[in-house]
């Protein structure tokens, strides 16, 4: 991969509590990763105008989370939901970011809870962030959309794999047509054949580090606000029946295989 500039030290000054994004330092310094809190954005434009790679990582159902143990227990909104950042899809953001940081991408990661107040108009809240971030300027080699599945008795290879006696839980890559559901679509649709191209080269390395890790593709008549960059991916670390602990064994496998792909196309 590439190797630029650093990051300014006023953005290590914000290494804050709170929400808001991760900014990631390239190596081979020691892999770091920075919460700058949502009153300083502005260390977020300007690591944008860092030449690493970049990719954002956000999650339009924030609340999805993964199966109560002993071990990893949280306070249900619902049935496999929290609030709580710990175990959601906010735990999973921050440790692919992590991961992602440490093979050289500067990543934001955008914590925003996108399903208050209703669940099925997550998506119209996730855009508006994302026309948002596109309207400052903001450009990314890739926007992540990172979600859990939602268990289904028709999968073929149990719910994950092993590695190194671990069990680590199956990813899927989602890519949307924007046909919608009647065939009448939307007005704005995605280049979903390149999303798509994407889509397998990651699938492609993430089985080839890891056998099996990687379910097919899947690709849907809905939009998943793919449209906004050929870079745009949703990708489902687990599902429902796994446990957080096997979702975040997969986080360093699903960016070594970002960081083989991202090597391949520069």
């Amino acid at each position: 991969m590439r190797r630029r500039g650093k990051i300014g030290l006023a953005i290590l000054a914000l290494a804050l509590a709170g929400g808001g994004a991760y900014v990631g330092m390239e190596r081979p310094r020691p892999p770091l990763v920075i919460r700058v809190a949502a009153q300083h954005e502005e260390a977020v434009q300007a690591a944008a105008q860092e030449e690493a790679p970049r990719i954002l990582i956000y999650h339009t159902h924030t609340y999805e989370a993964y199966e109560i143990t002993e071990t990893e227990t949280y306070t249900p909104t619902e049935k496999w939901r929290t609030r709580d950042e710990q175990y959601n899809m906010v735990a999973v953001g921050d440790a692919l970011a992590r991961e992602l940081t440490a093979r050289g991408f500067i990543v934001v990661h955008d914590t925003t809870a996108f399903e208050p107040p209703n669940l099925s108009t997550a998506y119209t809240r996730s855009l508006e962030m994302l026309k948002a971030r596109l309207d400052t300027g903001e450009q990314y080699d890739y926007w992540i959309d990172v979600h859990r599945d939602a268990y289904s008795g028709a999968y073929n290879g149990g719910n994950g794999v092993e590695i190194d006696g671990q069990s680590v839980a199956h990813v899927m890559l989602l890519v949307g047509k924007g046909t919608g559901a009647t065939g009448s679509g939307f007005d704005e649709r995605p280049d979903w054949p390149k999303n798509l191209a994407l889509a397998q080269a990651v699938t492609d390395a993430a089985n080839a580090l890891a056998p099996g890790l990687c379910r097919e593709v899947k690709i849907k008549n809905g939009r998943f606000n793919q449209h906004v960059s050929t870079g745009a991916l949703l990708i489902e670390i687990g599902n429902n029946r796994n446990t957080l602990s096997e979702a975040l064994a997969a986080c360093p496998i699903v960016a070594e295989a970002f960081e083989r792909v991202y090597k391949a196309q520069h």
